[in-house]
C-alpha cells in the first residue's frame, strides 16, 4: 500500500477462492482456509464478488475482517438483484437487505461499494438519479462509498458525470477492456479494474504497462488526471488527493495476482 499523509492507493484482484490460483499464486499445500490469510499479506485490498451473486451470512464479514491486517481494505460488489432491473427506482428493497446482511461487520475494512450493471443496462438520467437517490451516505453511523460500473456507451454522457460529482459516486474506470472507458473523476477517490493480463506474461503485463498502470495510481492519488485515457469530456474536477483502489480483474485469471503483486512493488 502507497501512503500518503493525503491518499492511500490500494491494489488487488476479485476474490480469493480459485483453483488455478493453488500453486500459482498460493503456496503449495497451503490450506485454503488459510487463503485470505495469505493474500491479504500480499495484496492491499480485495474485491469480494460473492456478494453480487446472493447474501453472505454476517458471520463470514466478521470472519474476514478477523482474518486480514489492520490496513487491509475490502471492496464490495452489490448484489445484481438491485442492478439488473428494467427499472432502477424499485431497487430500494434490495439495497436495504444488502446493507442489513452483515456488510458493515467489515467496520474500517469496508472500502467502496461497486454497482455493477449489464452491459445492455442504457442510461437513463431520471431513473437513474432515482437510483443515486437510494443509496445512503452511511449505515450504522460508517460512511459509505459508492462507485458506479457502468457498462454501456451511453453512459459517456456529461449529464451522467454530472449525476455521480451530485451523489460523490465515483464511476468505475475500465481499462484494457471491451467495455467503455469513462474515465472522469467525480468523487474523492477513483476506482479502477484493469482486464487485460495474458497468459504468456509471467507478471501478467509486460513491463511498461505494468509501469504505465502505477503511474496513473500515482497521478490519481496525487489529484491529477493521468493522459491517455477516455472521457466523457467533462470539464477535471479540481486537483486533490484521492485514495485510489485498483484492481487486476478478469484477463487471464490466473496472472491477476501476479500482476497486482508487481503494481504493489513498483509503488513502494
Amino acid at each position: 500500500m502507497k501512503n500518503t499523509a493525503q491518499s492511500r492507493i490500494r491494489i488487488g484482484v476479485g476474490g480469493w477462492n480459485y483453483e488455478p490460483w493453488r500453486g500459482a499464486f498460493y503456496p503449495e499445500g497451503l490450506a485454503q482456509k488459510r487463503e485470505l490469510e495469505y493474500a491479504s499479506r500480499v495484496l492491499t485490498s480485495i474485491e469480494i464478488n460473492s456478494t453480487y451473486y446472493g447474501s453472505q451470512r454476517p458471520e463470514s464479514f466478521m470472519k474476514w475482517h478477523d482474518e486480514t491486517p489492520d490496513h487491509f481494505v475490502f471492496a464490495v460488489k452489490a448484489p445484481r438483484f438491485a442492478t439488473n432491473r428494467r427499472v432502477l427506482a424499485e431497487a430500494g428493497a434490495s439495497i436495504e437487505k444488502f446493507f442489513a446482511s452483515g456488510v458493515m461487520n467489515l467496520k474500517a475494512k469496508l472500502g467502496p461499494v461497486n454497482w455493477q450493471f449489464a452491459p445492455t443496462k442504457a442510461f437513463d438520467a431520471d431513473d437513474f438519479a432515482a437510483f443515486l437517490k437510494l443509496l445512503p451516505d452511511s449505515v450504522e453511523g460508517q460512511s459509505v462509498r459508492h462507485a458506479l460500473e457502468v457498462r454501456h456507451e451511453s453512459f459517456r454522457s456529461p449529464e451522467f458525470i454530472a449525476l455521480a460529482r451530485e451523489y460523490g459516486a465515483a464511476v468505475v474506470i475500465a481499462g484494457d477492456s471491451d467495455y467503455p472507458q469513462i474515465a472522469d473523476l467525480s468523487a474523492p477517490f477513483v476506482y479502477a479494474r484493469i482486464m487485460g493480463t495474458a497468459e504468456d506474461e509471467p507478471e501478467g503485463y509486460a513491463e511498461k504497462a505494468l509501469d504505465r498502470w502505477a503511474e496513473r495510481a500515482r497521478t490519481w492519488a496525487a489529484g491529477g488526471m493521468p493522459e491517455g485515457l477516455a472521457t466523457a469530456g467533462t470539464k477535471p474536477l479540481p486537483a486533490k488527493h484521492r485514495d485510489v483502489f485498483l484492481y487486476v480483474i478478469s484477463g487471464h485469471k490466473v496472472r491477476n495476482p501476479a500482476a497486482a503483486a508487481a503494481l504493489i512493488r513498483r509503488l513502494g
